[in-house]
């Protein structure tokens, strides 16, 4: 089967749009690599038959394609309203109520029983993505707010609530993210995103809670990058994440808005830096949820993150309710493939870290891609395990192809998300020079290598151990 390819990866939303397996097969053949499932929405059976689709398509068409897991977290929402609407008008006062009730223009109830607590006179409330801005005159302590109309509009329920100046304290996991962690790790997911994240200790509660060993060594865990306080920690927060998504709709709302495109720049060099994946989201291509065309300004964005070099960009209303699923991946794959010809997205000017406890690995990938660069390099190739060795090649950006070989099998959807990343299963790793030779012919045999082409190889030796990356080879493919 034929399907576009890019360096840079297409996240695709599932839901009612692509539900259809025909559907999502286009997509896949279109340029989609990973399939996010939004717990936000949708019930576990909708979800199974989802990721049941996506294992269906990769074992009959050999594909690696990611399931990424996205929790809801605590997200914070106005219950129902008053017949399909109400008014909320600039200058009238407002209570702001926790006890479940049916929303009127002159008392809102809100899902957050702590409501009452956390808030302070002074901070703003702003609900339906910031369209309503409502500012804090008072609080009982106890499950009623009072606050001032600052910018009022119509409110219809179930609509979100952010709490921009608010130290919130809400757990980052919720009964019902946990019941959904169980259910999409049971049911193949390889990558967990974690929503709301606010400190390094949301991402190890996580961890410790899926128990990642050697079993689950495939399984990665992904910050959602949406609230302020996330920014005041983003270096820890990198650190024991296994990769960052700057999710711009809730950050957007909750820092001002023109700082969103240095923030966004600033998160993306730090997880290349550190080697971890990153994905941009949100309202890339939101345009095309009703139209067959995306605006300049649209393109003009994703274009932008991928020069900024993001790993991945990702759809979401664009694929999972939108009229033209099929169609917005394959504009979307146009846009990347006309940005991956400059050179300016390659090479990224990056060195190992003495200080790293695996500088001596580092050091061997880094000049591996260097290496790769001075000679012209056809393809870097890599051995893995827990998939290390292709987070810091990927870091990089060579523009020689990547290829990693791995044993553990479910590692091979895991990668699909990283920059350039293709991946192969091979368990043989018995002598280097056998090892080598196989794994070319492998490439030789899907044309991705040819006579003549100058690859430069990474492994460990000795290679039956697979401890850590230690050397570097060059080979003439024959």
């Amino acid at each position: 089967m034929k399907i576009k390819e890019t360096r840079t990866k297409i996240i695709a939303t599932y839901g009612p749009a692509c539900e259809d397996k025909d559907i999502l097969l286009n997509m896949v053949k279109a340029g989609a690599d990973v399939i996010r499932f939004n717990f936000s929405h949708g019930d576990w059976d909708f979800h199974k038959r989802g990721m049941e689709q996506v294992h269906a398509i990769n074992e009959e068409y050999g594909l690696n394609i990611t399931i990424l897991a996205d929790l809801q977290g605590p997200k914070i929402r106005v219950g129902q309203v008053e017949g399909e609407a109400i008014q909320l008008v600039k200058g009238n006062s407002l209570e702001i109520t926790v006890k479940e009730s049916v929303s009127t223009d002159d008392k809102v109830f809100v899902n957050y029983d702590r409501l009452a607590k956390d808030v302070k006179k002074g901070e703003k409330i702003l609900i339906d993505d910031g369209k309503i801005e409502l500012l804090v005159t008072d609080s009982n302590n106890t499950d009623t707010v009072t606050a001032e109309v600052i910018h009022g509009g119509t409110l219809t329920s179930k609509k979100g609530v952010n709490l921009p100046h608010t130290k919130t304290s809400i757990p980052a996991l919720t009964q019902k993210d946990k019941a959904d962690l169980d259910f999409a790790v049971e049911h193949g997911a390889n990558w967990i995103a974690l929503s709301f994240v606010r400190d390094p200790e949301d991402i190890v509660s996580v961890k410790k809670l899926i128990g990642i060993g050697d079993d689950k060594l495939y399984l990665k865990v992904i910050a959602k990058i949406e609230k302020p306080e996330a920014l005041n920690e983003m270096d820890e927060i990198i650190a024991v994440s296994d990769g960052i998504m700057i999710a711009r709709g809730d950050l957007g709302v909750e820092v001002p808005q023109e700082q969103m495109p240095l923030i966004q720049k600033d998160i993306i060099k730090k997880c290349i830096k550190a080697a971890k994946p990153v994905v941009v989201a949100t309202q890339m291509m939101e345009t095309m949820i009703h139209s067959q065309q995306a605006t300049r300004a649209e393109i003009t964005d994703v274009a932008n993150a991928v020069i900024d070099g993001t790993d991945a960009v990702m759809l979401s209303g664009e694929t999972s309710v939108g009229k033209y699923p099929v169609r917005v991946i394959e504009t979307m794959s146009k846009i990347l493939t006309n940005v991956e010809k400059a050179d300016l997205i390659y090479n990224k000017d990056l060195s190992a870290n003495p200080q790293s406890p695996t500088f001596t690995s580092d050091a061997i990938c880094y000049n591996s891609c260097n290496l790769s660069k001075e000679i012209n390099a056809k393809a870097l190739i890599g051995m893995t395990r827990s998939g290390y060795t292709a987070f810091m090649t990927s870091s990089y950006r060579p523009k020689a192809g990547i290829f990693i070989f791995t044993d553990n099998r479910k590692l091979l959807n895991t990668l699909n998300i990283c920059w350039g990343v293709k991946a192969f299963y091979y368990d043989k790793f018995v002598s280097t020079d056998d090892t080598i030779a196989d794994v070319i012919e492998i490439l030789k045999v899907h044309n991705e290598v040819f006579i003549g082409d100058v690859v430069v190889n990474t492994a460990s030796m000795p290679m039956n151990q697979q401890a850590r990356t230690n050397m570097i080879k060059l080979t003439v493919v024959n």
